[in-house]
């Protein structure tokens, strides 16, 4: 009536299975250390950091001497300018390491 099956072709079988599995399967999500938004959002950080520091050192002075708003305008446009220089500099690693083909904020992998 029912014949056992093959264990030869039965092992066959299993082996092209596997075979199509693994060539249909999808690959690994790779490690990306830091997608656009990360570092979109670094970069604000950078420019809004500069801002705040320039502020409040600009502020602390204007008390310290009484010449309200002098320093205040001057250390924050300052904090404003090294904001924007950190921004590009950090663009140029960004770009640079695309034309090459690697990620620059990953160094020694």
């Amino acid at each position: 009536m029912a014949e056992e099956p093959d264990p030869e072709r039965l092992k066959r079988l299993e082996e092209r299975i596997a075979e199509v599995k693994r060539a249909t399967a999808p690959e690994p999500p790779r490690d990306e250390h830091y997608s656009q938004a990360s570092q979109g959002w670094r970069m604000v950080i950078e420019l809004v950091s500069g801002l705040g520091i320039g502020f409040v050192a600009g502020y602390g002075l204007d008390l310290l001497l009484g010449t309200l708003p002098v320093f205040l305008v001057i250390l924050t446009l300052a904090g404003f300018a090294a904001g924007v220089r950190t921004m590009l500099r950090t663009a140029r690693e960004l770009q640079d390491g695309e034309v090459a083909g690697i990620d620059p904020r990953r160094k020694g992998d």
